[in-house]
């Protein structure tokens, strides 16, 4: 587009938020990328499974599925999170007697679809409507918490059950 002067470089360099865009999501991704290499991830498994003991399955899932849902959080974009925690807890649930871990891994995969709305930095769009400045950032935050739970209590009563029509139990 240069090339064909469609647009000028000025007019790719006059474009702040863009800019801001890519930095953001760039040092997001990072940060989730240190976050593995210097051993969270491993210390977050570690500190989930002990407590893990003793819930039946679907309550052991359930834990399992909030906690996956809440650490997005702390983690960047939809697509670093999952590479860096899925793996955790899913290894964390197939280690608890009687959970069906291919319905569990589904529901993993499922939940990751309703995690977009939580965070300015939660997938991939979130941070292009972020940087827009038609949403104020307190007012992002307070609405992805507030539709994060509507979300999460919706999956959870609705998935939940169903998986477990799937699996018999």
């Amino acid at each position: 587009m240069l090339i064909t002067r469609v647009v000028t470089w000025s007019d790719i360099t006059d474009d702040k938020r863009a800019w801001t865009t890519f930095a953001w999501l760039g040092a997001l991704i990072a940060l989730c990328d240190g976050l593995n290499r210097v051993g969270f991830v491993k210390w977050f498994a570690d500190g989930i499974a002990p407590h893990m003991s003793g819930y039946s399955p679907r309550v052991a899932m359930i834990i399992l599925l909030a906690i996956f849902f809440v650490a997005h959080y702390f983690f960047a974009s939809v697509d670093a999170y999952p590479s860096a925690l899925l793996p955790v807890i899913l290894l964390t649930g197939a280690a608890i007697p009687g959970i069906p871990v291919k319905v569990f891994a589904l529901l993993l995969c499922m939940e990751l679809g309703i995690m977009g709305i939580i965070t300015p930095f939660a997938d991939a769009a979130s941070p292009i409507y972020a940087n827009s400045g038609y949403l104020p950032a307190k007012d992002y935050w307070r609405l992805g918490t507030i539709f994060g739970a509507l979300f999460l209590i919706s999956f959870l009563s609705i998935a939940v059950p169903w998986a477990s029509l799937l699996w018999g139990k």
